[in-house]
């Protein structure tokens, strides 16, 4: 499994509880209101990560920093609209909320976070939760944001139209918390309000949530912040109907020229370094099986995979700023149009989007879309689209194959283009067999589509620095555990019986066998090796490729690249990237799946239909490519 998905640990409080004192503190609020900012500046790194008994839905939880008490437990529930809601994360948060969730302490306490930049809207959601008669903090998040662009609310009318206390707080700027601490020393007793004073609308119906929240909204004098003349401006054309599609487009093309025009080479330089490093520390070794067991087996093999680092990083780079720009939640306005057109719900863009980091998330993202075959079928779709584990793949074929040339000057060149079509060829099936899947087995009525248009804002440098060491971390720690893995187990097969040529050996022969199902792709047993071992992971075959090449006589002296053009026609390196492009080569992803779906029969359904899908593409590809090339 991938380490992304490793939780962390939290020691568990065993001192008796303090009578009268809260314990344990729910942390409310609607999606995207800096709830999970909050709960991340409360605790630090004092949090565990865990299911819920008989749910998908992660918990999280943990200690309190900057309290004198080690016994306050704040949990993080998911982002929700209301609590009448039957998506399966509201469902958690209202058994959470009512102390009947199995595995959960029951909440004394709840801290509901308000986006104060929405705050007429966000105020639905606060009915219900002081519904429940549990001591609560109403926190006004980004109130310096609100204040800054003209925006203001009287927080003490607020705080007596609803009955509890109200602050203002900034979770990114860590603002404001004070009266949290504060409100959490409090005793439980003398807290406790029985009945709120307030008169709260009639439960469960909408339309009296909204007449409630506009109500207080007007006696509290709320002004909400006006956008400013540029952002208007912005927007009309970022999202205007014509050029919206054509700008997102050009941001996509201009980012992956710039992975291939600066990323290259520092892949490069870092390529160099792995190289005259492992040279070094084999002359140390000298000649022998531990030298070319640690040096051509397991150095080269994970260097190899390494050597992409800079461009993944890069990557991620641009993903993240243009999401913490406000940019990407407009571009998921603009593909709600295609995902409509196709039958998906407007909800499974942003499982989409997130899929190009990895797979694994993404279909857990999809738990906030409502109707379950929808949510299936943008399950099932998910891994069409390109993650970075099949980045490595195409920077190799691509580096290998395709000539470094200019098609728009600067702008734009081959190798670039040949990635962003590689990335359309993935979101392409993707809409294609959701298309199928809405048509046929998951069929179900259409739902609207909500998103809150967060203000437009400049990234800062510790943001995109936490997320580039978040993504590097995990990429590294696959190179260093399941590649690694990978890697020494095929030096033991490559090496038996000993003193075998490497065709004779276990592998070898292995790939043998199985080379008469593929030569028509125009692979040979190598690429077969890699493909198998690439169920584990994406990215493994790099690594196997380096390392059965490398332990080649015949191509010792040449570089990978060299090594694949020698063995490979160009139609069945381009057969290759569209294989990788379709198929479903990543146990994990199976596996949360599996977990998603709580039945095997969806994940193997998915697996023989990418499977064949990438067969019969790649098929095609190759002779298509070797009949006009």
């Amino acid at each position: 499994m991938s380490s992304c998905c490793t939780p962390a640990t939290v020691e568990v409080d065993t001192r008796p509880r303090v009578a009268g004192k809260i314990h344990t503190v729910a942390l409310v609020g609607p999606p995207n209101s800096g709830k999970s900012t909050l709960f991340n500046r409360l605790t630090g790194l004092r949090q565990k990560v865990a299911n819920y008994p008989g749910v998908t839905v992660e918990q999280h939880y943990g200690r309190m920093t900057g309290i004198d008490r080690g016994d306050l437990t704040l949990i993080d529930l998911p982002g929700i609209y209301s609590l009448n809601s039957h998506s399966e994360d509201a469902r958690v948060a209202v058994e959470v909320l009512h102390g009947r969730m199995p595995g959960a302490p029951v909440p004394d306490a709840v801290l509901l976070v308000l986006d104060s930049l929405h705050l007429q809207r966000q105020l639905m959601l606060a009915a219900p939760v002081l519904s429940l008669g549990l001591p609560t903090l109403v926190l006004l998040n980004m109130s310096d944001l609100m204040e800054t662009r003209g925006g203001e609310v009287d927080t003490l009318a607020l705080a007596r139209e609803l009955g509890v206390p109200v602050a203002k707080i900034s979770a990114a700027r860590g603002t404001g918390l004070d009266a949290i601490r504060h409100f959490l020393d409090q005793k439980s007793d003398s807290m406790k309000a029985a009945a709120p004073r307030l008169e709260l609308p009639v439960m469960g119906n909408p339309r009296s949530y909204r007449q409630w929240a506009t109500g207080i909204s007007t006696r509290t004098k709320y002004k909400a912040p006006l956008s400013s003349d540029w952002t208007r401006k912005l927007d009309a054309v970022l999202l205007g109907r014509v050029t919206g599609p054509l700008f997102f487009m050009a941001v996509v093309f201009a980012v992956f020229q710039v992975v291939f025009s600066i990323g290259r080479p520092m892949s490069d330089a870092l390529q160099d370094l792995l190289n005259t490093s492992g040279d070094k520390v084999g002359v140390l070794l000298g000649n022998g099986w531990l030298q070319s067991l640690l040096i051509d087996g397991l150095w080269k093999g994970v260097a190899s995979v390494l050597v992409f680092l800079p461009q993944i990083l890069l990557l991620f780079l641009f993903i993240g700023i243009l999401e913490d720009s406000g940019y990407l939640a407009r571009a998921a306005l603009i593909a709600d149009r295609v995902m409509r057109a196709i039958g998906l719900n407007g909800k499974a863009f942003i499982p989409l989007l997130s899929a190009y980091a990895c797979a694994v998330p993404a279909i857990m993202a999809t738990r906030t879309i409502e109707n379950k075959r929808d949510r299936f079928a943008t399950i099932l779709v998910t891994p069409f689209m390109t993650c970075s584990a099949r980045l490595p793949v195409y920077l190799l074929m691509i580096a290998a194959f395709v000539p470094n040339k200019p098609l728009l000057g600067d702008f734009l060149g081959l190798q670039a283009a040949v990635m962003v079509g590689l990335y359309v060829l993935g979101f392409l099936a993707a809409l294609f067999t959701a298309r199928l899947l809405k048509s046929s087995i998951l069929k179900a009525s259409s739902a609207p589509f909500i998103l809150e248009l967060p203000q437009y804002r400049v990234p800062t440098l510790r943001s995109l620095g936490l997320r580039l060491l978040d993504r590097g971390t995990v990429f590294v720690k696959q190179a260093g555990t399941v590649i690694l893995s990978v890697m020494l187990v095929l030096w033991v097969l490559s090496h038996l019986p000993f003193h075998a040529d490497l065709s004779q050996s276990v592998i070898g022969r292995l790939g043998q066998f199985i080379e008469p199902a593929i030569r028509p792709l125009g692979f040979n047993w190598k690429i077969g090796i890699g493909l198998l071992s690439s169920v584990v992971a994406r990215e493994v075959i790099v690594g196997t490729l380096g390392n059965l090449y490398g332990a080649d006589p015949a191509t010792q002296s040449l570089t990978l690249q060299a090594a694949l053009r020698h063995d490979l026609s160009l139609g069945g390196a381009m057969a290759l990237v569209v294989f990788f492009a379709f198929a479903m080569q990543c146990t994990s992803t199976l596996a949360v799946v599996k977990r998603e779906t709580n039945s095997w029969k969806w994940p193997a359904l998915q697996f023989a239909y990418m499977s064949v899908l990438a067969y019969l593409a790649a098929l095609a590809t190759n002779l298509l490519v070797t009949h006009f090339f």
